[in-house]
């Protein structure tokens, strides 16, 4: 009975052994991903840093002003004015399916406290 429990031992430690040695390997190439993914993300933010920079100097309002009176004549592009603005009473919202449902002729005015007349 004693060698059946030392066998089951010898066998229990050796597939310790190996489960102890397949999860260290896993968990090296786990980190050595994770590492990869790391840099992979920092290659990839420097490059957002440059590309934020490089669309931030194109945009420049003197270089798009100087890009628009040289293409006038094909764009047509004009300066905005404030009359080219519309008012929000001109938006044609489409009518709400509870219009005809809710009576608001008794609703009170919360914001002021006091009751319409």
């Amino acid at each position: 009975m004693r060698s059946l429990f030392y066998i089951a031992s010898f066998l229990a430690v050796i597939g310790l052994a190996y489960w102890a040695y397949y999860e260290n390997y896993r968990t090296q190439a786990a980190i050595a991903h994770a590492e990869t993914l790391e840099r992979e993300i920092a290659e990839n933010r420097q490059r957002l840093r440059v590309l934020n920079a490089e669309w931030a100097y194109q945009n420049r309002p003197d270089r798009l002003r100087e890009l628009a009176e040289i293409n006038f004549d094909r764009l047509g592009l004009v300066p905005l004015k404030a009359s080219q603005f519309g008012r929000i009473d001109q938006v044609p919202y489409p009518p709400s399916e509870l219009d005809g449902l809710i009576d608001l002729s008794k609703s009170v005015d919360v914001s002021s406290g006091e009751e319409p007349l």
